[in-house]
């Protein structure tokens, strides 16, 4: 009976194979993790099941699952302790990537030694080192007094889930670098480690290419080094989608591999050596060459990926088998998932093995011939159409422009470029004079190219913008997809455009008429929060501005009102003009149409008008009334906007940073008036606001509180809480919660607001519980 299945096993392989991932993708959309006794016990079972007789695909279902749980069991062992929180540890490493320059100092991942593991640390920690800090390189060890943290990032409707990345890279704790003597350097790195060389290749480019503004595009492609793009490169890549060319990815591991392979076949052949088979032997070159160029990468997850993949063609040329396309794919496919079950969760797994599959399916079974350029066309149609379900959930756009692109960009930054790059670094480590020319030569190259894709990314419209579909859409978007790239003649083609329909048609649940929902983000220690009615938005202050390359704007409220298929903001107002709470407009204003702004500050937001108390306005039965300041413009605290948003179910009072002063005067003018369902308590829960009679006026039933987790302020404070908690109102905290969403609407008054952690949280993110 074994030897049965075995053999049905091997005739439905594929299927097979994809029921393991299956199960392994299964594990992943756990809320929790099941008691330790379950993985095992599934594996009994599963073993049980593949005994029997059709069987195979539920049991190999349950293999994936099981593996999946023990792996995650073991990651989630590699987490920081919450007793560990808030001590300072003095920890010996060594430097274990290369360090990142930031506005105020620089970020660098740093791996354990077995001294600092009995302190019962993670292994792999990222630290921060700011203000007066020291030159460090890749490779070096040094003894640092550090203060970590548990993994914990922004957590939001649409927003990149941070601690999702760290779990997926073992990284088990984040921190920084303490001012203190015990900080050393207790050994240089050493001259033969990957580490090192890949600083020392790093510094070079850096120099010979020094004041050349392809730069940073050079070292990515050269060694996976992303640090020198800076944010309006990024902007083009991304407007234009092309952001895949410059990440050392499958894409371009397989190609090194495929010039790899066919330049050793040629070398091989004009020799004539005949001691092994050779495609066998250039399959062995070219497996090599790959695994340099992912060394050169720093072994980094998307090149792990890659890299398997590669092993899985190559091996399967060395050993003589013959094996099919679609059965190669899904064994590549089952081998990633095995190797690191949590490579499911990265878009970047999914959107390669989908392009590849769609390529396989255009190509594989046609009679007819193409050219060369007839076939770059074919295969960027059906690329851009067939992921384009996949850049949606993901992305929540898509660029319009990018089969156009990638077109001209792929042939001379994927066949030319990358090539080009990799034999000038490696000639640059021999004689730098040389390699400087050719770098400088690829330079050029790339800033050719580069003019096109900005051209392209300054066209109008060329970015389509709309609500991640729902999961159960793909469902039928996947066949309707493989309907549309069929060959001409098959029949009922055009139901793939009925299929595809719910990908694109079906948006998020609308605001009731005359309701009103809020949505405070988690934007960390900042306040940044979402006002709809039926048919308007209002942004009220946008976060913190953390340097030129990242922003509460572009990574976090950006990414919520496309998630909501929002695509113009009616109102923007910003309480005032402390960092974090202004910091994000500029970014906002740059990408979301916004009707009208108002701030307190308005001489430092392009186009605002004063808020001050008195404004009124309607929108869909739902009244906004500025509450505050009284008098002229001015960046104090107590100068914040104070917004009043009424529906005939209830109110919202939203209070930016006033403080004592500010309330006591908002107290003396309007009295009962103030009285409001929900509070965002002011100045994100500080002793110098919420003041007893301010409460006592208000009267929440509920207060949100805008915090960052473990902020250094201590906030919001205790008694504060207390406060609010004995006046009668529930209290939430985006800092435990992540966003908080709460609704009114006519017919059923105030709804109980809902964290996103725990409605949205998987087993790897933080809970209020843990």
């Amino acid at each position: 009976m074994l030897n049965e299945n075995f053999a049905r096993a091997r005739a439905s392989s594929s299927p097979a194979m994809l029921s393991a991932v299956a199960g392994i993708l299964a594990a992943q959309q756990l809320p929790e993790l099941p008691p330790a006794w379950v993985a095992p016990a599934l594996a009994v079972f599963a073993s049980v099941l593949f005994m029997g007789r059709r069987l195979l695909l539920p049991a190999l279902f349950l293999l994936g699952l099981a593996w999946a749980l023990i792996f995650a069991a073991a990651r989630m062992d590699e987490k920081l302790a919450t007793a560990q929180e808030r001590q300072d540890l003095t920890l010996e490493g060594t430097v274990a990537s290369l360090p990142q320059t930031l506005d105020d100092g620089i970020r660098f991942d740093f791996y354990l030694s077995d001294h600092s593991a009995a302190l019962q640390v993670p292994v792999r920690v990222r630290l921060g080192w700011y203000r007066e800090y020291p030159t460090l390189k890749a490779g070096e060890r040094w003894r640092l007094r550090v203060r970590l943290k548990r993994p914990h990032g922004f957590f939001n409707p649409g927003g990149f889930d941070y601690e999702a990345w760290l779990f997926a890279h073992g990284v088990g704790a984040t921190g920084y670098v303490r001012p203190d003597p015990v900080n050393a350097r207790l050994a240089p790195a050493s001259s033969i480690s990957v580490g090192s060389l890949r600083q020392r290749l790093y510094d070079r480019i850096l120099a010979v290419l020094d004041g050349r503004p392809m730069r940073g595009i050079v070292a990515a492609l050269a060694m996976g080094e992303e640090g020198g793009i800076s944010q309006d490169q990024w902007e083009v890549l991304r407007r234009t989608g092309t952001a895949h060319l410059v990440a050392i990815s499958g894409s371009h591991i397989g190609l090194i591999a495929g010039l790899t392979f066919f330049l050793a076949l040629r070398v091989l052949a004009f020799f004539g050596l005949k001691c092994w088979p050779p495609p066998a032997l250039a399959a062995a070159i070219a497996a090599a060459a790959a695994l340099a160029y992912t060394a050169l990468a720093d072994f980094a997850i998307p090149t792990q990926r890659a890299l398997i993949m590669v092993a899985v063609v190559m091996g399967g040329i060395i050993v003589r088998r013959n094996l099919r396309p679609t059965h190669t794919l899904c064994l590549a496919l089952l081998a990633v998932s095995a190797c690191d079950p949590l490579a499911v969760l990265a878009p970047g797994f999914w959107l390669s093995f989908a392009a590849v599959g769609l390529i396989l399916f255009a190509v594989t079974g046609r009679l007819s011939a193409s050219g060369l350029w007839q076939g770059l066309l074919r295969m960027n149609w059906v690329t851009a159409l067939g992921l384009f379900p996949l850049l949606l959930l993901f992305f929540q756009q898509v660029s319009l422009i990018s089969p156009l692109a990638n077109l001209i960009a792929i042939p001379t930054m994927g066949m030319l470029a990358i090539p080009w790059c990799l034999l000038g670094s490696l000639v640059l480590l021999i004689d730098e004079p040389t390699g400087s020319l050719l770098l400088s030569g690829a330079a050029y190259l790339i800033q050719g190219v580069w003019l096109i894709l900005e051209w392209f990314s300054d066209l109008p419209g060329i970015q389509w913008r709309h609500a991640p579909p729902p999961g159960w859409s793909l469902i039928f978007a996947v066949p309707g997809i493989l309907l549309l790239l069929a060959p001409r003649g098959i029949p009922g083609r055009w139901l793939g455009v009925l299929l595809l329909a719910p990908a694109v048609s079906v948006l998020p649940k609308p605001v009731p008429p005359s309701g009103l929902r809020l949505t405070l983000l988690d934007v960390g220690q900042g306040l940044s929060a979402v006002v709809q009615t039926q048919a308007h938005t209002l942004v009220f202050d946008t976060g913190a501005r953390f340097g030129p390359g990242f922003d509460i704007g572009s990574a976090v409220l950006e990414a919520f009102l496309l998630s909501r298929d929002i695509r113009q903001v009616d109102a923007l107002v910003v309480s005032h003009g402390d960092n974090d709470h202004i910091g994000g407009a500029q970014s906002l204003l740059e990408r979301m149409a916004v009707a009208l702004s108002l701030s307190s500050v308005p001489d430092r937001l392009p186009g605002a008008g004063l808020c001050h108390a008195g404004q009124k306005w309607e929108w869909d039965g739902a009244r906004f009334e500025m509450l505050s300041p009284f008098g002229e413009a001015g960046n104090g605290n107590d100068q914040s906007c104070v917004l009043k948003v009424t529906v005939p179910g209830g109110c919202v009072l939203l209070t930016g940073d006033i403080e004592r002063a500010a309330e006591a005067r908002l107290v003396n003018q309007y009295g009962k008036a103030l009285r409001c369902d929900v509070l965002i308590a002011p100045h994100h829960g500080s002793r110098t606001s919420s003041t007893l009679a301010f409460v006592d006026a208000v009267r929440p039933h509920c207060a949100l509180i805008s915090a960052g987790y473990l902020n250094p302020y201590g906030l919001p404070a205790k008694s504060v809480v207390e406060r609010y908690r004995q006046a009668g109102a529930a209290v939430f905290n985006t800092a435990e919660l992540g966003a908080l969403s709460v609704e009114i609407d006519p017919a059923h008054g105030l709804q109980t607001p809902s964290g996103y952690r725990l409605s949205h949280g998987r087993y790897w993110n933080d809970r209020p519980s843990d």
